[in-house]
């Protein structure tokens, strides 16, 4: 599998229906698209994923978004983005990567304990708090941020 991934330049059109798969607020990605940087992987030309980091304190930088297209869900990209994410951090030399996601976000939370992030807290009802809408996967409302962080 020859996946590309590569840095959006601001001339290329953003692929909202990726980062609207991680997170269902356009408002919210716009916010972090503006303040973070966003990469793309292609196979064959066509982006199957995407994500975004973004600096939040000194030596410290958070991946805000993590989506694999859902037709190549489950063929290794997703772990591919996370580690390209960490190897993308290292270059900015920060010391800790942080990244959030929904408390049942299962298979979210899998990859990124498998990638080395150690869950570090939990936001209570931080999806309540900032999103209209009810949020469900695999079943079970979302209302939890699950934060986890690697040191580097």
């Amino acid at each position: 599998m020859d996946l590309i991934i590569k840095k959006l330049t601001e001339d290329e059109i953003v692929p909202y229906d990726l980062l609207l798969l991680a997170d269902p607020s356009k408002e919210i990605v716009d916010d972090y698209l503006h303040r973070g940087s966003c990469y793309i992987a292609s196979l064959l030309e066509e982006i199957v994923g995407i994500f975004v980091l973004l600096r939040t304190r000194p030596e410290t930088i958070e991946i805000v978004n993590v989506a694999v297209k859902e037709d190549f869900q489950n063929r290794g990209i997703g772990k591919r983005l996370v580690r390209s994410a960490i190897e993308k951090a290292k270059e900015e030399q920060v010391n800790t990567i942080e990244i959030g996601t929904g408390n049942s976000s299962i298979l979210q939370l899998a990859l990124y304990q498998k990638c080395g992030f150690r869950i570090v807290g939990v936001d209570q009802d931080f999806f309540v708090r900032h999103y209209d809408e009810e949020i469900f996967e695999n079943g079970i409302q979302c209302r939890d941020m699950i934060r986890l962080r690697l040191e580097i």
